[in-house]
């Protein structure tokens, strides 16, 4: 079960997972990144964009075809469930008031992703401004929590936890300017027991370090490998 490993791992290592988005991973550039992946310290692959036009079930079967590394479903909306991922994080907007993505979205696949049989991972989402508007923002409809409102971040990832979800993950959103700052992710930590993911702006070992050091149990990169596949590289030879 994906969710144990990540409990199992806390306290003994950091997690460090990619994000791909299948519209933008042609084969080259995705054989590439795989190929890297399995040599390294990859835990998990995300897989799931804003807005997705690929079929991400054949998507899967190319990756799985490659790889051995966990896949775990990072969805936009209901049609990018897929049942060939071994794990999905249900993700409810938690910081936004759009009821489509806090349950309507759920709603609509819960039945298929019962049958499938795929682990969910039920996980509060919180959107932080990373200094640039998103994809994610535009297509959720939501506005982030400012990246100062420190005290907004920690009730609503309390709040999150209060209701029963597994794990809180933070974004800045693809292409962001900025990362979730740190001082935000040692409150949180600081307040909640489940899991902290964070992703979006991360563009430097540096700055992935920071965000382990400051609580992140798992940090996420999926922008930095789309432009430069051999940041991945680069990444695993400082460690």
């Amino acid at each position: 079960m994906i969710y144990n490993k990540i409990i199992e791992s806390r306290g003994k290592k950091k997690l460090f997972a990619l994000l791909l988005d299948p519209d933008k991973c042609n084969p080259d550039h995705l054989h590439k990144v795989l190929h890297i992946a399995c040599q390294g310290k990859v835990s998990m692959l995300l897989v799931g964009g804003s807005l997705v036009n690929t079929d991400i079930n054949t998507f899967i079967s190319k990756v799985k075809a490659e790889s051995q590394v966990p896949i775990v479903l990072f969805p936009g909306n209901a049609i990018q469930f897929a049942n060939g991922a071994d794990a999905i994080l249900l993700l409810s907007l938690i910081s936004g008031r759009n009821p489509d993505f806090l349950i309507g979205n759920h709603v609509i696949v819960s039945g298929a992703i019962k049958r499938s049989g795929v682990e969910v991972i039920p996980t509060g989402y919180l959107l932080i401004d990373g200094g640039v508007h998103t994809s994610v923002q535009y297509m959720s409809n939501t506005m982030p929590i400012p990246s100062s409102k420190i005290d907004i971040a920690v009730a609503t990832a309390l709040a999150g936890e209060q209701l029963g979800l597994k794990m809180i993950y933070l974004e800045a959103g693809s292409g962001a300017k900025f990362p979730v700052p740190i001082e935000m992710i040692s409150a949180i930590r600081k307040e909640i027991n489940i899991p902290i993911i964070v992703g979006g702006g991360l563009k430097s070992p540096e700055q992935i370090n920071s965000a382990w050091d400051a609580g992140a149990d798992m940090v996420v990169v999926g922008n930095a490998i789309e432009n430069n596949v051999e940041f991945l590289s680069s990444f695993f030879q400082t460690k």
